[in-house]
């Protein structure tokens, strides 16, 4: 065979082999992304009571557990300040910290990245809040004193220990409010993982047909 047909083999074989990868690892990450673990993470299950008056706003939320002092529970509900969408949710219990929960099915040993929007009305004079984040019982993040902030995005990784693990916010806002919004727990993809498997196939078919031609 000549040389010129060899090395044309090979060109289009090598560039089939990179089509092939990034096909499968695209469509690793499309599943990936679609398989958001939270449910009602951007608030708009609930309506707020009165659409055109703010403060009496609904304290239901669906798929979520609200615990904690009464008064402050009472005070967890729709927002019409959102982060995006209709919706988010006022944190403005005022006497001690009250929590919001959610389980979450999980696979054990598989990484995961939580992520959600903060934002805070405290002005610098009279701070006096917290906010938490646990998951499966272990804090990890824990601020006090949140003065005034936009809605800001936070990110966290965690591997899951359990094949259910517990997704939890504490809050405590003794002038003003925090807002919550775009909660969202998400399979860490590996592609890079999945494209070597994929390559060292397509590899091992190419220099199969190779021999096959020579």
């Amino acid at each position: 065979m000549k040389l010129t047909k060899k090395l044309s083999i090979i060109v289009f074989s090598v560039t089939t082999i990179l089509i092939s990868t990034a096909v499968i690892t695209n469509a690793y990450n499309t599943a990936a992304q679609a398989a958001e673990l939270v449910k009602n993470g951007s608030f708009e299950l609930d309506p707020l009571v009165d659409p055109n008056n703010p403060n009496t706003t609904n304290p239901n939320v669906t798929d979520w557990t609200k615990f904690g002092d009464p008064m402050d529970t009472s005070l967890i509900k729709m927002s019409n300040f959102p982060q995006s969408g209709n919706h988010g949710l006022s944190l403005g219990g005022f006497v001690d910290l009250s929590y919001i929960s959610q389980t979450l099915s999980t696979q054990p040993g598989q990484k995961y990245e939580l992520s959600y929007y903060l934002g805070s009305t405290d002005e610098p004079l009279d701070l006096d809040n917290q906010f938490q984040t646990f998951i499966g019982g272990k804090n990890i993040f824990d601020q006090k004193n949140i003065s005034y902030q936009v809605y800001t995005p936070y990110k966290f990784n965690f591997t899951a220990d359990a094949s259910s693990t517990e997704l939890k916010f504490g809050s405590v806002d003794r002038h003003a409010f925090f807002y919550l919004d775009n909660v969202s727990v998400k399979p860490v993809p590996e592609p890079s993982t999945i494209g070597g498997v994929a390559v060292a196939g397509l590899l091992g078919i190419w220099l199969k047909k190779k021999k096959a031609i020579s």
